[in-house]
């Protein structure tokens, strides 16, 4: 019996990444409906570990800081760093 040949159709690769929120640092960007934000500092978790905390600001703009609130296990996306970029 001739055997079958299975074909996954070409994906172009994506621009984008998912990530949990406790995988963000310090630089990263993101976009959401409010504009582009800019990770300035590490995340930190809320006693028990279920929602996640990060300082944001806007893209340019120190002075639109805020504290940012994710679901611990709730994905961000964000854009895929060059393998330049992704060097730290």
């Amino acid at each position: 019996m001739p055997r079958r040949s299975e074909k996954k159709p070409e994906s172009a690769p994506s621009a984008t990444r998912r990530v949990l929120p406790m995988q963000l640092q310090v630089g990263d960007r993101f976009a959401d409906e409010t504009g582009e934000w800019e990770v300035v500092s590490r995340p930190y978790t809320s006693p028990g570990g279920k929602s996640t905390h990060a300082h944001v600001q806007r893209v340019g703009q120190p002075a639109s800081s805020e504290v940012r609130t994710w679901g611990a296990f709730e994905h961000i996306t964000m854009p895929r760093a060059t393998a330049e970029k992704g060097k730290r």
